[in-house]
């Protein structure tokens, strides 16, 4: 476990591009000579680099310091309910390299195929091998038996995940550790690393896919619950569509493939085809607005328990989309009768349709190096898969 402080300081440095010494020791309240001593290990770890020095000031100039890119890679595997992503992310967050691929239900046996086939092909294009990488982390759906009419998937096959421990099967493959999480509390992750949340420590966080899901950050540090599915807002009730009553049967990618079909469309193509956002723009702009709807009322909710400083809104669609959505939420937050609850800052995510991936690969890196008070405060290893109920 690192020194609280060292990763208090990194986290600082990456959430503001950059910091000089003197910047970190206002901002910590640690002595500059402490401050310094962070510096010098930090660097001679090789985690941050030099950046341009600040002249213009009295003395000598500042230096600040920023996060290496190269000091550590990530892999992160998504295993989704209409397709699977393998990432490669470097140290500062960025994608380096991924391979996709989509099918319409997965199994166990062909989320293990596409590891073998996948993890050649992205070392390659990254220019790394597997000694390079750190460590790996899976972000994928609790319970993917659950829900399998939804989305078309065969009950009996989607069955089989009762049985499978993906990632003691994963770990198999690969000579560095894996770790595993919810994929939407994966997608918080990655935002919360590589996002740009300055000043809001607390904050609710939803991502909508095939379907909705989400994640909480609570003291600038993810909070996961006991069974690590916090966050899971799926099963909210939200008023205002007869018989589907939950946030699920509104901000789901699964109900706008029902409308694509309704209208003739392929609706497999939400999945596969990004120009579907503008080829079909009548069923979108009903999507949205009756996703905003559910978004709007779980965020309500979501305050009543807890006072966020900002609502935070990504999902695998194009950025476009992403603003009309979060627009609309906010449009209908105006509307709403807020009385008891702060009017949100309602935002959008940064990463999009790959915050899961990148999500998965920046697990291992939060466990090691972010203010984790999973870690900090706790005995007993990170939440795991919860078992088959």
């Amino acid at each position: 476990m690192r020194d609280y402080n060292e990763r208090l300081i990194l986290q600082l440095i990456r959430s503001h591009g950059e910091l000089t010494k003197a910047e970190a020791t206002q901002a910590t309240g640690l002595s500059p000579n402490a401050v310094s001593v962070i510096f010098r290990t930090l660097e001679e770890e090789n985690l941050l680099i030099r950046g341009t020095p600040q002249r213009g000031k009295i003395g000598q100039p500042s230096v600040p310091a920023r996060i290496n890119p190269d000091a550590r890679h990530y892999l992160g595997l998504r295993i989704g309910r209409r397709g699977f992503d393998l990432a490669i992310v470097d140290f500062a967050g960025a994608l380096r390299a991924v391979q996709h691929d989509f099918h319409q239900y997965p199994t166990p046996e062909r989320s293990i195929a596409f590891v073998k086939s996948a993890l050649p092909k992205v070392l390659r294009r990254a220019g790394l091998h597997k000694s390079d990488i750190s460590g790996l982390g899976i972000a994928m759906p609790w319970e993917l038996w659950s829900w399998t009419e939804e989305f078309g998937a065969p009950r009996e096959e989607m069955a089989r995940w009762k049985s499978v421990d993906i990632r003691s099967e994963i770990s198999r493959l690969v000579p560095f550790p894996v770790s595993i999480a919810n994929d939407a509390t994966a997608a918080c992750t990655g935002e919360l690393m590589h996002g740009a949340h300055l000043g809001q420590s607390d904050f609710v966080y939803f991502f909508v896919g095939t379907f909705v899901g989400g994640g909480i950050v609570l003291n600038s540090g993810i909070f996961f619950g006991r069974r690590g599915n916090a966050g899971g807002f799926g099963p909210l009730r939200v008023p205002g569509r007869p018989g589907r009553d939950r946030l699920v049967d509104h901000a789901s990618l699964t109900v706008l493939e029902e409308m694509l079909r309704d209208a003739g469309e392929d609706p497999g193509r939400v999945a596969r085809d990004p120009s579907v956002w503008k080829d079909c723009p009548g069923p979108v702009q009903a999507w949205i607005e009756i996703a905003a709807h559910g978004l709007a009322h779980a965020a309500v909710s979501s305050l009543a328990l807890i006072d966020f400083d900002a609502v935070v809104i990504d999902g695998a669609f194009p950025e476009h989309v992403r603003r009309a959505l979060v627009a609309e939420v906010n449009r209908q937050l105006d509307g709403m009768d807020l009385q008891g609850v702060l009017r949100p800052d309602c935002e959008a995510g940064r990463l999009g349709g790959m915050a899961r991936a990148i999500g998965a690969a920046t697990l291992p890196m939060y466990q090691d190096y972010a203010i984790n008070q999973n870690t900090l405060m706790r005995a007993g290893p990170a939440p795991t898969q919860p078992p088959a109920s």
